[in-house]
């Protein structure tokens, strides 16, 4: 188990804003364009595991996409409807995807940062309230009562 605010070292992909968040670790792989909803931010496909969770506001811990080539204007949507993670932890780069983010911030808008982790490491997160800082730190801490 990870110590609490001890931090990991992931591998930025994406420069953009730090964001803490509850994390979402996926369990399976996904499709942003289909799968998430744009507009909600919510995982809309119903044979996903965490079909019906939000991904707005958490940091969003992927194993890995199943490519499309729209995945990326469904991140950029994401984005700029406020709905998109407050960073991306991905086990791979998917340049497709990140794409959207890429884009995003070219037009100005404040935009997450997406980091490289091995997927291994993803599980350590669940249940735990996750910070990625703008240079690839992952720390976390369990989640505050609300």
């Amino acid at each position: 188990m990870l110590a609490e605010g001890r931090p990991m070292h992931g591998e930025v992909l994406v420069a953009g804003r730090a964001g803490t968040g509850d994390a979402l670790v996926l369990t399976a792989p996904i499709s942003f364009w289909g799968g998430v909803d744009p507009k909600s931010g919510r995982i809309a496909d119903p044979r996903h595991p965490q079909f019906g969770k939000h991904i707005a506001g958490t940091v969003l811990f992927v194993p890995a996409t199943v490519g499309s080539s729209s995945a990326s204007a469904v991140l950029m949507e994401l984005v700029h409807n406020g709905r998109a993670p407050a960073a991306l932890v991905l086990d791979k780069p998917d340049a497709i995807l990140l794409l959207g983010l890429i884009v995003a911030r070219e037009m100005d808008w404040q935009t997450p940062v997406a980091v490289k982790l091995d997927a291994t490491l993803h599980r350590q997160f669940d249940g735990h309230e996750a910070a990625v800082s703008a240079n690839g730190l992952i720390s976390t801490r369990n989640r505050q009562p609300r």
